[in-house]
C-alpha cells in the first residue's frame, strides 16, 4: 500500500513536470516570435529609408552637375579700368552656365588686337567701333565687332589749371594721338572753345585741321595710356574715360568739360566685344555678350562709375 502511495506521488510530479516544461517552451516561442516580427518590421523602414534618402541626393548630385559641366573656356584681352573690372562681375553668371572666363589685362591698344587676330585670344574688350575700323584699315586685321557694351564720355581734366578761362600763351594741353580719339579729344576742345577745327573733319581730324588757336595752346599727342602720366606737367588733358579712372578722376565730379550722353561723339564710340571675322556666333561669345547685357551687370556699372560708364542699349 505504501508503495503504491509513493508510486503515485511520482506519477503525479513527473505529470507536473512536464506540463510546466511545454509551458516554458511555448511562452519562450511566443516571446520569440513577436521580437523577430519587430526586428523585420524595424529593419524594412531603416533600409526603405535609406533608399529614399539616397535617391534624392544622387538626383541633387546629378543635377549640379548638369548646372556645372564645362563648356570651355573663354579667353579675352581686356584695359584694366573699366574693361577687366566688368569682366569679373560677369565671370560667376558664366560659371553658371559652364564657361570659364579667363581674362588677362592690357595695358596699350594695340596687343589685345594683335592677340585676337592671331586666334591666341578669343575676344577683346577695350575699344570702341572707329579704333576698330580704323585698326583693320592700317593693320590688315579682321576684327569685327560681336556686341556694343557701354560708353565712355571723354573729359577734359585738370592739370597745372583748373579752370579753361585761364588758358594763355604757351599753355600745352595733352591728347591722345591715335586716329579716332585724337579727333575726339579735338572736337571737345573745340565744343569749350579752346580751339576752331576744318569744317566738316568731324571724327578724323587732326591737329592740322586746327584753324584758329585763339589762346595760341600746344596740342600735345601722346599715346593714350601716357596721357595721364603727364597731367602733372600740362595745363589740361583729354582723356578717354578708363584712363582717366584708373588716374583717379571722376568724370562727374572731376573733369572741367565732358562729352553729354547724347553727344554724337558719346553715341559713336561705344565700345565692344571685338572679334576675329567668323567668330561673333561662337556660342561661348554670345554667352559672353548676353552676361555683359544682364541686369545685374548694367546694375553694376550704373552703381560704380559715377557716370563714368555708361551700358550700352541698343
Amino acid at each position: 500500500m505504501k508503495k503504491k502511495w509513493i508510486a503515485g506521488i511520482l506519477a503525479a510530479a513527473l505529470a507536473v513536470g512536464t506540463l510546466t516544461a511545454c509551458g516554458s517552451s511555448d511562452a519562450a516561442a511566443d516571446t520569440a516570435a513577436p521580437t523577430e516580427d519587430t526586428a523585420a518590421d524595424t529593419a524594412a523602414p531603416t533600409e526603405d529609408a535609406a533608399a529614399d534618402t539616397a535617391a534624392p541626393t544622387e538626383d541633387a548630385a546629378a543635377d549640379e552637375s548638369a548646372q556645372t559641366e564645362s563648356k570651355g573656356t573663354i579667353k579675352i584681352a581686356a584695359s584694366a579700368t573699366p574693361h577687366a573690372e566688368i569682366l569679373e562681375q560677369v565671370k560667376p553668371i558664366l560659371a553658371e552656365q559652364g564657361w570659364e572666363l579667363d581674362v588677362t589685362v592690357f595695358d596699350d591698344y594695340v596687343q589685345p588686337n594683335l592677340v585676337v587676330e592671331s586666334g591666341e585670344f578669343d575676344a577683346n574688350y577695350f575699344q570702341h567701333i572707329p579704333y576698330l575700323n580704323s585698326f583693320n584699315e592700317e593693320q590688315g586685321t579682321h576684327l569685327v565687332n560681336a556686341g556694343g557694351i557701354h560708353y565712355e564720355p571723354f573729359g577734359i581734366y585738370p592739370g597745372t589749371k583748373s579752370d579753361l578761362t585761364t588758358l594763355e600763351s604757351g599753355d600745352v594741353i595733352a591728347v591722345p594721338n591715335d586716329t579716332t580719339n585724337e579727333a575726339r579729344a579735338l572736337l571737345l576742345l573745340q565744343d569749350n572753345g579752346i580751339l576752331t577745327l576744318k569744317d566738316g573733319v568731324g571724327l578724323e581730324a587732326t591737329v592740322r585741321d586746327i584753324v584758329d588757336n585763339p589762346y595760341d595752346i600746344t596740342i600735345q599727342e601722346l599715346e593714350a595710356a601716357q596721357v595721364p602720366r603727364v597731367k602733372d606737367e600740362v595745363a589740361f588733358a583729354v582723356m578717354n574715360g578708363n584712363y582717366a579712372m584708373e588716374a583717379g578722376f571722376s568724370v562727374s565730379k572731376d573733369a572741367v568739360a565732358y562729352e553729354k550722353s547724347d553727344s554724337e561723339a558719346a553715341q559713336t564710340y561705344v565700345n565692344v566685344i571685338a572679334v576675329k571675322e567668323g567668330n561673333e556666333n561662337n556660342e561661348g561669345i554670345k554667352a559672353l555678350i548676353e552676361a555683359l547685357k544682364s541686369d545685374a551687370i548694367v546694375d553694376y556699372i550704373n552703381n560704380t562709375y559715377d557716370g563714368g560708364v555708361i551700358p550700352f542699349t541698343e
